[in-house]
């Protein structure tokens, strides 16, 4: 992940025609009165830059902070220090193959800033309102992860992140280049190297019977908010592939998704960005999260290479064929 070759074609050539403002170079937010964003050439809102999302915030409110929406300002420190101590190597549990150390992990080290305890905030109580029949599947898959490719997440198999998953912070890789043209906005997500288009020019959805892992996504400004709208998803999906997403992960996606995201610039250097996520399928009603995505203007984004070939996809099945094999042959031997 260090060493990965510079990303995305696109980006780098249009990047250049539409400059990103320094840090101070965006107007001042003048004390009570709201932030004006500066405008790209053609007009539309400039939300472009290298953005990153990385934080401690969990994705669902903890039991431990039940009925509390925000943290106080010495409640997050703590949570910041204790985080920051338990950040160091340890041996792996027995049996357990153990993971990269934490030199490569870029999970942050702070709380998201308006100090929310979970990034759901809708419904009130910060937790998904999954369907039975939703943690079921997931589960099933999960349960079954070497039988097949097929309950695998699309994660492992290199074929995406998701929308809107892909937005979601996991472990390392939260980043984003959101670079804009004349009636679009592109964003490029540094895992699984993503590029996203999405039209501003009041196209419709495609046809219903056009079904895509991650969905048609439409676009519109209301006033300096990018408001994305996405249908057509083929079912095949998880809503969230990351293990930061705590149960969240694995849970399927259906034909029915449908999401609304917000995108506003709030200063220079913090986009408020909101998901609202209807599927009558997998969940009770709608739900919302809420990520601030800060401005990072040193970060490089590199290829995100996966892993090479998808051997880890074989590596999976050829464990789960292992096992079999050795069940059937203590079956065959039959008790001692």
């Amino acid at each position: 992940m260090k060493d990965r070759v510079l990303a995305s074609f696109l980006v780098a050539f249009l990047a250049p025609a539409y400059p990103v403002l320094e840090a101070g170079q965006a107007p001042a937010k003048a004390a009570g009165k709201a932030w004006t964003p500066p405008r790209t050439p053609d007009g539309q809102p400039d939300l472009q830059g290298i953005w990153t999302n990385a934080t401690i915030t969990p994705f669902e409110r903890p039991s431990e902070v039940a009925g509390k929406e925000f943290l106080t300002e010495k409640e997050a420190a703590d949570l910041e220090a204790r985080t920051a101590a338990n950040a160091v190597d340890r041996p792996p549990a027995a049996g357990d193959t153990g993971t990269y150390n934490q030199f490569w992990f870029d999970r942050g080290t702070r709380v998201v800033k308006t100090r929310r305890t979970s990034m759901v905030v809708e419904p009130p109580d910060g937790k998904v309102p999954l369907r039975p029949e939703a943690e079921a599947k997931r589960d099933y898959d999960l349960a079954h992860n070497a039988d097949s490719y097929e309950y695998m997440s699309v994660w492992d198999r290199c074929i995406t992140r998701g929308v809107p998953g892909g937005m979601f912070p996991a472990g390392y890789n939260n980043a984003y280049q959101i670079v804009q043209i004349p009636g679009y906005v592109v964003i490029l997500y540094e895992m699984i190297h993503e590029t996203r288009m999405i039209p501003l020019d009041g196209r419709p959805h495609l046809p219903k019977s056009v079904g895509l892992w991650n969905g048609d996504s439409v676009g519109r400004w209301e006033r300096n908010t990018l408001v994305v709208d996405t249908t057509n998803f083929n079912g095949k999906g998880w809503i969230a592939s990351s293990a930061s997403a705590g149960r969240i992960k694995g849970i399927p996606q259906s034909t029915a998704l449908h999401l609304v995201e917000r995108f506003t610039r709030v200063d220079a250097d913090t986009i408020d960005y909101e998901v609202t996520i209807d599927d009558p399928n997998v969940y009770t009603r709608p739900w919302k999260v809420a990520i601030p995505l800060n401005r990072d203007p040193t970060y490089v984004i590199y290829e995100y290479a996966c892993h090479e070939g998808n051997v880890a996809v074989a590596g999976v099945l050829g464990g789960g064929r292992a096992l079999d094999k050795a069940a059937e042959d203590a079956a065959k031997k039959g008790p001692r």
